[in-house]
C-alpha cells in the first residue's frame, strides 16, 4: 500500500505594495484591470477607464518578477485571479486610505460591487441607499470616515 504524502505548501512569493502615479504605470495598471474587469467581468472598456485615472493616486503589488499582480485606488480594487484570497485588497486598501488621511482627508467613499460589500464591511465602510447598476454590474454606495488608527 503506498501512502500519498501531501504536498509542501508553497512558500508565499513576495509581493511589494507601493503607490504610483498613472504615467510611470499605466502599462501594469491597465493590464491588471483589463483582466480583471473587462475580460473577467464584461466590462466594457470605455466604462473602466472613467478618465479620472491621471488625476488619482495608485496602489500597485508586484510580485518577485516584477509583475503587477493587484492594483487599486478608492473605487477601483482589482487582484489578479491567482493572487485573490491572501489579503493584497486590504494592503492596498490600508495604503490608499492612509495617504488620503495624510492629504487631509478624512472621508472616502467608493461604489462597491454587491459581492465585495463584506471586503468592505471589515475594514469599517458602511453601505448606503439602495442597490444601483454600474456597468450592469450590482454595486452600492459605501463610505468610510477615516480616523488616526487606521
Amino acid at each position: 500500500m503506498w501512502l500519498e504524502v501531501p504536498e509542501e505548501p508553497e512558500e508565499p512569493k513576495e509581493i511589494r505594495v507601493a503607490l504610483v502615479l498613472w504615467e510611470e504605470a499605466e502599462e501594469e495598471l491597465c493590464r491588471i484591470r483589463t483582466e480583471v474587469f473587462v475580460e473577467e467581468q464584461n466590462v466594457d472598456p470605455d466604462e473602466e477607464y472613467d478618465g479620472l485615472d491621471a488625476r488619482c493616486l495608485h496602489a500597485l503589488a508586484v510580485d518577485e518578477e516584477g509583475r503587477g499582480v493587484a492594483t487599486g485606488r478608492i473605487g477601483r480594487m482589482a487582484v489578479v485571479k491567482e493572487y485573490r484570497g491572501q489579503g493584497l485588497g486590504s494592503k492596498l486598501l490600508s495604503l490608499l486610505e492612509e495617504t488620503a488621511l495624510e492629504q487631509g482627508l478624512n472621508r472616502v467613499a467608493l461604489h462597491a460591487q454587491t459581492y465585495a460589500i463584506p471586503f468592505y464591511e471589515k475594514s469599517g465602510y458602511i453601505a448606503l441607499g439602495d442597490e444601483f447598476l454600474e456597468a450592469d454590474i450590482p454595486h452600492y454606495l459605501m463610505e468610510k470616515t477615516l480616523s488616526e488608527g487606521i
